[in-house]
């Protein structure tokens, strides 16, 4: 194997390793990090849904969480819409 050769497959060597670091092994952390955010959601909590309505959850089951999003006014919602608690970025801002 001639030197040029083997250099141009450490290159693309590398270029795929800088890859998986700065793009696929955050993605993957994210999906982790949100799979444990819904695993611990609870009742009481105020949260917000990906479509960006906020509300209290009042029920959950395995799949869907009941948001009280004003008095008397419940909507059910897949478990897997609820993006994140209005409190988590300021949280996560003050962890910085």
């Amino acid at each position: 194997m001639s030197p040029e050769a083997l250099q141009q497959i450490l290159f693309f060597g590398l270029i795929a390793l800088t890859f998986y670091f700065f793009m696929i092994r955050p993605q993957q952390q994210r999906a982790a990090d949100q799979k444990k955010f819904r695993a611990a959601l609870q009742k009481g909590q105020s949260v917000q849904t990906i479509g960006g309505l906020h509300g209290r959850i009042v029920e959950i089951t395995d799949a869907t969480v009941v948001l009280e999003v004003d008095k008397n006014v419940r909507l059910t919602f897949e478990k897997a819409s609820i993006a994140a608690s209005p409190a988590a970025p300021a949280a996560e801002a003050a962890k910085s």
